[in-house]
């Protein structure tokens, strides 16, 4: 039998595993960025109001919390759609090591919102990110749009990640998550109404395989992970927690290039560019954890 720490950590790493995986669902749906968050932002958002009845959680909050949430909400339906259309546009790969880039805009970002001074090694990473993201777009140049998304992508999810923190401060992670997504399907629906072509029923006509894999983004990749990683966090330390998290684009190039080998395929210098850029994030993370550490212990 296996103890309850070795759990812990085999669940965590079955959750950055679910995150690396969420960009191969992207690759296998063939409908749009935009339908495709709707679709998954709806089918979660039911989720977890079926999850929140069950477990009888409590749903009020203030209007001015609703419309933090609402902004957040808003934050995450840019950041996936922007995520999935880089993989439109180029591919997993490419999406995954953009998205990486998370950790230069959260330095910069997570100062200003919580008012502290900007870390002096946060400026030199800073730098050394963007000369990986240089590498990557010399040899990669044809791929530029999608290099872009998920260079959007990676600032709309630290944004995110960073107001989240604050609201996780008053309320509880599946209240705050339930607003956000109600918020990202009417934000998302309005566009669609405006600029887009409707809701007809093409929109809604989904093939067998579709459906099945947004509801597995839905379910396992969006609601459950949402949950159970506020769970896990209650158990593992943050520091744990933030390294293993790093992991992800490393796992998911990982099956991007065992899965789709020939549209993964990528040039040396691409490789070069993406290891530069991981390894700067993971040690990123040893070092602000180190110093929550020392903190802890003065």
């Amino acid at each position: 039998m296996l103890n309850a720490k070795l759990k812990n950590y085999l669940h965590l790493h079955f959750l950055v595993f679910i995150a690396g995986f969420t960009a191969i669902l992207g690759e296998l749906i063939t409908i749009k960025a935009i339908p495709l968050v709707w679709f998954r932002m709806v089918i979660a958002a039911v989720l977890m109001f079926l999850y929140i009845k069950i477990a009888k959680v409590k749903l009020k909050i203030t209007p001015k919390a609703l419309l933090r949430f609402s902004i957040a909400g808003i934050i995450i339906a840019l950041h996936w759609i922007t995520f999935f259309g880089a993989i439109d546009e180029a591919n997993i790969s490419i999406a995954l090591a953009m998205f990486s880039t998370g950790a230069f805009f959260t330095s910069f970002i997570e100062p200003l919102i919580y008012k502290r001074t900007i870390i002096w090694y946060e400026i030199l990473f800073g730098v050394i990110v963007i000369i990986g993201v240089f590498i990557i777009t010399q040899s990669e140049i044809k791929y530029l749009t999608g290099i872009i998304l998920g260079i959007s992508s990676a600032f709309f999810s630290s944004l995110f990640a960073v107001l989240n923190g604050k609201f996780l401060k008053q309320h509880t992670a599946t209240v705050i998550s339930f607003y956000e997504f109600l918020s990202g399907v009417l934000f998302i629906s309005i566009y669609i109404l405006i600029f887009g072509e409707g809701f007809s029923a093409d929109f809604f006509n989904l093939s067998q395989s579709d459906f099945g894999y947004l509801f597995i983004l839905a379910s396992i990749c969006t609601a459950y992970a949402f949950i159970a990683s506020v769970y896990v966090m209650k158990l593992i330390s943050p520091y744990t927690v933030v390294l293993t998290y790093n992991l992800e684009p490393i796992y998911g190039i990982v099956m991007a290039i065992i899965l789709f080998p020939e549209k993964e395929k990528m040039s040396p210098s691409f490789y070069y560019g993406a290891s530069l850029i991981l390894s700067i994030v993971i040690l990123n993370g040893l070092l602000k954890n180190s110093r929550l550490l020392k903190r802890k212990h003065s």
